[in-house]
């Protein structure tokens, strides 16, 4: 057989994403604190970007969209009526020139001293720095103060030491006994319990603090830590040969004192989420209301508008520069229009089909996929996944991200059927009235759960119960 070349004509149908579908599918799935990151650099970023301090009309909006969509079509933007009248003998080309500037024109006013931000705000003492001002406090030897700045800087945010003693006294060649005599007097600061080695030493050194002297406590810490976290206190009495109520004791003490030394002292701050959707009841009805406080309002430069268009003295490589970056503004703007429209609808078609929800609350959540909502709304499952992401709603029910509105349905024996995030609650509901010396088993929950007409396997309500970060039974029991 002849080996040859050979041109064949074959017609075939591929899905090509344009730079604004891609932009599109970007912005819907970027949450709330993203978008405004993004949005703040395209505006450094593009010149023709810039802030609109009033709100964007509604002829404008219409104009920015006609625009968006005849850009490909013309090469010269298309000339705008504005209101403002510009003057005939205004020179664009030195306009731009110092527009386009690395200099900056520096006024009286910016060589004026302002006070610092950190004047007015108080930074939060670390773990480190409360230890260092202890340390230094007790007038150490410069090898004592570089041993305990060593030991110091091995703790973690909990106050526990990470380090072994031998690793901190092999870089600097100290004797390891020095080591271990600075470690004893750092375990002697505040807060107690800090530069432990473990929980069981952190909470050995907090008894000693308290000046707690029962030998009968300090056996149960050091020996049955693992039992004391299986509330097997039984164990506990048998092995020490004392009464539970003396176990019960000792365990209500060690119930007082702090696991994490260091936790005072956390830097960390709290994540606030600011929602995107407001949902308000009206009568028996709901009003959805887009919050945009924070995001900037968007329009292009009326002034490069009108030098793309009147001007005379601008080159063409600066005239063709001004061209791309107006169209890329211009389908940013369209592109945030039509993602606040998007959630809009997905939002409008969730309260569809959970009205129930919102009127009574969770034990009235119906199952729901995001086929149901893609359906109603005429668009595809990943476009409602990508909206649903990182996006949250404040409801008369409370604050909810959009994708706790989607639950996969439990059966019930009357046929209904029940939404999994509806159950949860009810197991929640069932584990707080129980009896704190008679906790519910999981096989027990799924009795009940069945009496009320709802079929669940066990393996399934220990798996809900375990996202709802509920204990098993042994270690929900009180004595």
């Amino acid at each position: 057989m002849a080996l040859g070349l050979q041109q064949n004509l074959i017609l075939t149908q591929q899905l090509v994403m344009t730079p604004q579908l891609q932009q599109a599918i970007k912005l819907l799935q970027l949450s709330r604190l993203e978008l405004a990151g993004m949005i703040e650099q395209e505006l450094e970023e593009n010149p023709a970007l810039e802030e609109s301090i009033q709100e964007i009309t509604q002829a404008e909006a219409r104009e920015i969209e006609r625009e968006a969509d005849t850009k490909d079509q013309n090469e010269d933007l298309k000339e705008v009526t504005i209101e403002e009248k510009l003057s005939q003998d205004t020179d664009w080309e030195s306009y731009i020139n110092e527009y386009n500037s690395t200099g900056r024109v520096h006024s009286e006013r910016d060589f004026q001293e302002a006070p610092n931000y950190e004047a007015f705000t108080s930074a939060k003492k670390t773990l480190e720095d409360h230890l260092q001002w202890q340390l230094l406090m007790n007038s150490p030897t410069p090898d004592q103060e570089q041993i305990g700045s060593m030991i110091i800087g091995s703790l973690n945010v909990d106050g526990y030491l990470c380090s072994t003693v031998e690793e901190i006294a092999e870089p600097g060649g100290f004797e390891i006994e020095a080591v271990e005599a600075m470690l004893k007097t750092l375990q002697t600061f505040d807060p107690p319990g800090v530069c432990a080695r473990d929980l069981r030493e952190s909470l050995l050194i907090q008894i000693t603090r308290l000046g707690i002297e029962d030998p009968m406590l300090e056996r149960i810490i050091t020996r049955h830590m693992k039992n004391l976290e299986n509330k097997n206190y039984k164990k506990i009495a048998k092995d020490l040969g004392i009464s539970i109520d003396h176990v019960v004791s000792a365990v209500n003490v060690i119930k007082c004192l702090e696991p994490k030394p260091g936790r005072e002292f956390s830097t960390e701050e709290p994540q606030y989420i600011i929602p995107d959707i407001y949902v308000y009841r009206e009568g028996d009805d709901f009003k959805i209301v887009m919050n945009d406080d924070g995001l900037p309002k968007l329009r292009i430069n009326r002034v490069y508008k009108e030098a793309v268009a009147k001007g005379t003295k601008i080159s063409k490589e600066t005239k063709t520069y001004l061209n791309e970056k107006m169209q890329s503004a211009s389908w940013l703007i369209k592109s945030i229009h039509q993602r606040q429209k998007t959630i809009y609808s997905v939002m409008e078609s969730i309260i569809k089909f959970q009205r129930e929800f919102f009127l009574n609350g969770i034990t009235q959540l119906k199952p729901m996929i995001l086929r149901d909502v893609a359906e109603d709304i005429q668009m595809h499952e990943s476009t409602i996944s990508r909206v649903t992401t990182n996006k949250y709603a404040y409801t008369p029910q409370g604050l909810f991200e959009l994708k706790y509105f989607f639950n996969s349905s439990i059966s019930r024996t009357d046929g209904d059927s029940m939404a999994s995030a509806s159950v949860k609650d009810k197991i929640k509901l069932i584990i707080e009235k129980e009896d704190p010396q008679n906790p519910y088993s999981d096989k027990r929950l799924t009795e009940i759960l069945e009496e009320a007409n709802i079929n669940i396997a066990r393996r399934t309500v220990a798996k809900y119960r375990e996202m709802l970060h509920i204990l098993p039974s042994s270690k929900r029991k009180q004595f």
